[in-house]
């Protein structure tokens, strides 16, 4: 009788693992502008998706051009927009903006760096599982809500 109780579980859990999954990658799927603005971590006051999702840098990308492609933007979506992002809460707006992508999508930027989300954080708030990871060539940070990348110990 365990059996069928620990397969419904297993289940359950694919299940929200999935639902997560689908909820990042609906970010790098944009059909509406994309709004930015700040959240609370446990590394401070850092930028944020309309979901609340943590937003990223990449330190391989050069100014506003991704570096970051295939393989790399299925684990690391880059935070789409269509049309002019929107400022939400606490982000400003001037350090807002956008680059063009390899592949004719119009990725957001913040303080001039694309900002990306991070499939390993499944879509909780908060989260921040990516901060200061070695992934497709270079490091990854958090952005602080003042643009900059929170790079060090916290």
């Amino acid at each position: 009788m365990r059996r069928p109780t620990a397969l419904l579980a297993v289940l359950a859990i694919v299940a929200v693992a999935l639902a997560s999954l689908t909820a990042i990658a609906s970010s790098a799927t944009s059909s509406k502008p994309a709004t930015v603005k700040t959240g609370t971590s446990s590394l401070g006051r850092i930028v944020v998706d309309g979901q609340s999702h943590t937003l990223y840098v990449f330190q391989k990308d050069k100014g506003a051009k991704s570096a970051c492609s295939g393989a790399c933007a299925q684990n690391w979506p880059p935070l789409l927009t269509k049309g002019a992002p929107k400022a939400g809460a606490s982000a400003k707006a001037s350090l807002l903006g956008t680059t063009k992508r390899a592949d004719g999508t119009t990725q957001v930027t913040y303080n001039k760096h694309p900002l990306y989300t991070f499939v390993g954080d499944a879509g909780k708030r908060g989260s921040t599982k990516g901060q200061g990871l070695t992934a497709f060539g270079a490091r990854w940070y958090v952005v602080a809500a003042k643009g900059t990348a929170r790079i060090g110990r916290y």
